[in-house]
């Protein structure tokens, strides 16, 4: 049941939800559609010739965001009936409307790449969110854009949102081809915002990054959708990216959005803790996102774990009755959504489990090292945060009933909701975050664990 109570702390009224403690999970879950892939998807038919139809989009905040600032720039898309299948009508490169403000709330997968496109597209746009998105730095992309002669100005603090955007004039002289530079290791957004806008151009285009580039499988999912729109993408290793000129986005006639595997996660995570098995369907061995790796990092800590072409099943460790998940160090910067998980999960393991190579949480939705490290003490844990990772030791008692601050962050709500899974009551402080990407996670929850 929810219900309201004075968030511990701010000092303003949450709702709040009490979720007991579980003595086992198992069952199977339909996944949602992958965030990432399906505001990728949104933009790509949208800026496509032809029509696209869309079929099990994500129903979230975050899409939502995306549906109604496609709608205010002028593309069509028709939601058909009851169903998550939208035909998006494509503009073939250009949005009808050139003047426009957008509210894009804390969607970072609609906010990136909308304004690299639109910093691209001759006309006046003004970009905003909520307060956190404000907070969520962009001056890295926006530097890269102004390289090819953007014209983007803050509308607040310099380096973040929100913005103004007015039409570009190309500065790079006379020579042939567009050339910028975007450094790889604060978000990977930035790169997939220059890859899917920079086509719009109609010329040769190249992209340097500059320092390690982060969150690699992030980048994989937009090359992968970019070919499924017609763009081929020279990949030089991971520091350089070249587009060839001349290319459009042409419709493939349908895309599927696969489940979202991050979300995965979570009922994976359950099947370790609670028994299992617990399996979801929607994504698989064949999936385009890295986050499908989080099972091979539960398979390190022990849990059994089986894989189809679109569906993966999880089994707690088949040893001795009370036998615990194995404490791992290891570096998830390749699943850095997942790896909250695994930080949760590290409160059932045999010992000191180490995160590494996490800075990205940073800039998320709430900087996500902190917030883990003060939660996890709320448990009980003892934690080490440090610049890029969090080192988690277990206590021998978890805290009953513990309440947990969620900071507006979808993932730390349901993320600890896996304390319960393993057989500790809590208390969930703003559970309707979820509807970020997730809004019935918590009735899903509930159909796996008794």
């Amino acid at each position: 049941m929810i219900v309201v109570l004075a968030l511990r702390h701010a000092h303003y009224v949450m709702e709040h939800l009490d979720l007991p403690a579980s003595s086992a999970a198992s069952g199977t879950v339909r996944l949602p559609g992958s965030k990432s892939i399906s505001n990728r998807t949104l933009l790509l038919a949208a800026l496509a010739d032809g029509i696209t139809e869309v079929r099990d989009l994500l129903d979230s905040d975050d899409t939502r965001r995306m549906l109604e600032s496609l709608d205010k720039l002028g593309v069509r898309c028709e939601r058909l009936g009851d169903t998550l299948n939208y035909r998006v009508h494509g503009v073939g490169g250009a949005f009808p409307v050139k003047d426009a403000d957008l509210f894009l709330g804390n969607a970072g997968t609609a906010f990136r790449p909308l304004t690299a496109a639109l910093a691209l597209m001759g006309g006046h746009y003004r970009l905003s969110g909520v307060p956190r998105m404000h907070e969520r730095p962009i001056g890295d992309l926006v530097d890269a854009l102004r390289e090819l002669g953007a014209h983007i100005d803050y509308q607040g603090n310099p380096g973040f949102p929100p913005l103004a955007i007015q039409p570009w004039a190309r500065r790079q002289g006379d020579r042939p081809g567009l050339s910028t530079q975007v450094r790889g290791d604060v978000s990977s957004q930035f790169l997939t915002a220059l890859l899917m806008a920079l086509p719009l151009s109609g010329e040769d285009a190249r992209i340097e990054v500059v320092g390690e580039l982060i969150s690699k499988p992030y980048i994989e999912i937009t090359l992968n959708l970019m070919r499924r729109f017609g763009l081929q993408v020279e990949r030089r290793g991971w520091n350089e990216f070249h587009l060839p000129a001349r290319q459009t986005y042409r419709s493939p006639g349908v895309v599927h959005v696969e489940g979202d595997a991050s979300s995965a996660s979570y009922f994976l995570a359950a099947g370790a803790l609670g028994g299992g098995p617990v399996r979801v369907e929607g994504v698989g061995r064949d999936s385009i996102q890295g986050d499908v790796r989080f099972a091979e990092t539960l398979a390190q800590m022990g849990a059994l774990i089986a894989m189809g072409e679109d569906w993966i099943e999880a089994t707690g460790p088949r040893v001795a009755t009370g036998a615990r998940l194995r404490a791992i160090d290891a570096d998830l910067n390749h699943i850095p959504d997942a790896a909250m998980t695994i930080a949760v999960l590290a409160l059932f393991a045999d010992g000191v489990t180490t995160i590494r190579n996490v800075a990205s949480w940073r800039v998320k939705e709430t900087d996500r090292l902190s917030a883990m490290a003060i939660e996890l003490r709320e448990v009980g844990a003892t934690v080490e945060e440090g610049v890029d990772y969090l080192r988690i030791t277990p206590p021998d008692v978890l805290t009953p009933n513990a309440v947990i601050d969620t900071y507006d962050d979808h993932r730390m709500a349901m993320c600890f909701s896996l304390v319960a899974v393993g057989g500790t009551s809590i208390r969930i402080n703003d559970p309707k975050c979820v509807g970020k990407t997730f809004p019935e996670y918590f009735d899903v929850l509930r159909t796996v664990t008794r």
